[in-house]
């Protein structure tokens, strides 16, 4: 499997990330373990986590079961140094954690020092901040901007701020390094500009939303990602589940995303209804499973750090795995962009 430096760093993750947003709720513990041992049998090194998951619901009874069933496979696997661990903070909420606390210098050091003994481990090798304390564009939010978090000096002045207990985490050897998530292009490089004026770490990475469904990335963040070396953590690059096609025809299969969630967070819609199609023709024209057409699409653009998937069963696993190593043609690749003109932003 292709292995690529992350940003500027010297941290070398797998092409494919797996995600585990669901393990503690749709995905029972013994899954979830062995979910990771597929991964690694398959090359796959990068797991990513966040201290809110489990999700589908987000409940405050339930935040922090995903790492603490990482950490247990930790414990009793003997593998962490086969993994590159990565979580996240918060950020601000509805009151689930830390009452709804953003994120600040003081709650960086609690969070970082509750999910490392979670996870059962010394050090998380890439800490990431979930979405910004003033807002974003994502989950459905760039229709309509609203500006948020204060003036610029007060975004700055926090941004300074975490970025001083970044250092702190650091060089205490508990956090190797830092990156962002459902950021923006402005605030990306606001975090650049103000890590260099200052000496604090630098992001290495940005997890946003990406997929033959979700393209927002392939405008202005994709030239900073390139010229500026932060790599795209793609999550969602099976549209959460449209891009497999089990959605088909109006099909709704029991537990499943859908099933819980009926318009899955706004994405479910006539307009991504019949993009899934005009995508599924061109799989279906070229001989071409629908999910590794979608995944192979994401791992080959060239801000790509890393593709996350995620998986309710093994069985889901399973199939995704099959299709690792595919590369898409010219023409395959042409008829995509073709289709992405014509459903551009199906939500």
């Amino acid at each position: 499997m292709r292995r690529t430096l992350l940003g500027t760093s010297d941290l070398e993750v797998s092409q494919f990330a797996l995600g585990t947003m669901t393990f503690g709720s749709q995905t029972s513990e013994a899954d979830a373990h062995r979910q990771i041992d597929m991964a690694l049998d398959a090359g796959i090194d990068l797991v990513d986590t966040a201290e809110m998951y489990p999700v589908n619901p987000v409940r405050a009874e339930t935040v922090g079961r995903t790492e603490e069933i990482i950490g247990r496979w930790i414990a009793a696997s003997g593998r962490r140094g086969e993994i590159v661990l990565a979580t996240k903070i918060t950020g601000e909420n509805g009151g689930t954690v830390r009452g709804g606390r953003g994120i600040h210098g003081d709650t960086m050091i609690e969070a970082v020092d509750s999910s490392l003994k979670r996870l059962q481990t010394d050090v998380i090798d890439v800490y990431q901040l979930h979405w910004p304390n003033r807002g974003s564009f994502h989950f459905r939010q760039h229709w309509d901007y609203v500006p948020g978090g204060g003036t610029k000096a007060e975004i700055e002045a926090n941004i300074v701020e975490v970025l001083e207990a970044m250092t702190r985490l650091q060089r205490e050897g508990k956090v190797r390094h830092f990156g962002l998530s459902n950021e923006s292009t402005w605030g990306t490089a606001a975090w650049l500009r103000l890590a260099a004026e200052i000496g604090a770490p630098r992001m290495i990475s940005i997890q946003n939303e990406y997929s033959m469904l979700c393209r927002q990335f392939d405008t202005d963040l994709a030239e900073l990602a390139v010229r500026e070396e932060v790599g795209l953590l793609a999550y969602s690059p099976l549209g959460t589940g449209l891009l497999t096609g089990k959605y088909r025809g109006g099909a709704v299969p029991p537990g499943s995303r859908m099933s819980i969630n009926a318009n899955l967070s706004g994405r479910a819609n006539p307009r991504a209804h019949a993009a899934v199609e005009a995508y599924a023709a061109i799989a279906e024209r070229h001989g071409l499973d629908l999910v590794h057409m979608s995944l192979a699409f994401c791992a080959a653009r060239p801000f790509m750090g890393s593709v996350i998937f995620g998986a309710t069963g093994v069985d889901q696993l399973e199939h995704i795995l099959a299709g690792i190593g595919m590369t898409l043609s010219e023409e395959v690749r042409n008829e995509i962009n073709a289709a992405h003109r014509d459903h551009p932003m199906p939500f």
